[in-house]
């Protein structure tokens, strides 16, 4: 099993910045992709940042030249860098990855594991 957790969200106003953090941890054999997502109350979970073992990132289009996503492959990390926040970015931010697994009989598929959720809350 993996166990993700999330740090870093809070209260800002308009125009500031904020940095989440996002440590994996368990019985890693590997990590593949690692990003993060957002929901808000009523809303779909959405894509707000990936990035590849290998660094290749994706972003939404909402966020393209305001945040950035990075990652420490050995911490198992990721990190997500958000400036200029605005009021429409306020929902809870949760991390994503993709990783195996040591397991009592060898190494496991390729799993989805989920963080708790962090709370991002912009003011006008």
């Amino acid at each position: 099993q993996v166990q993700l957790v999330e740090s870093g969200g809070g209260l800002v106003q308009a125009g500031e910045s904020l940095r989440l953090s996002c440590a994996a941890s368990g019985s890693i054999f590997s990590i593949n992709a690692m990003g993060w997502y957002r929901q808000g109350s009523g809303k779909q979970r959405e894509l707000v940042a990936a990035i590849t073992s290998g660094g290749s990132t994706q972003y939404a289009d909402s966020v393209k030249g305001r945040f950035t996503i990075s990652r420490d492959n050995a911490k198992n990390t990721v990190y997500l860098q958000m400036n200029n926040l605005g009021p429409e970015d306020t929902d809870t931010y949760y991390c994503n990855t993709q990783a195996r697994t040591y397991t009592s009989r060898g190494l496991s598929y390729t799993g989805d594991y989920w963080g708790q959720g962090t709370q991002v809350t912009v003011s006008s």
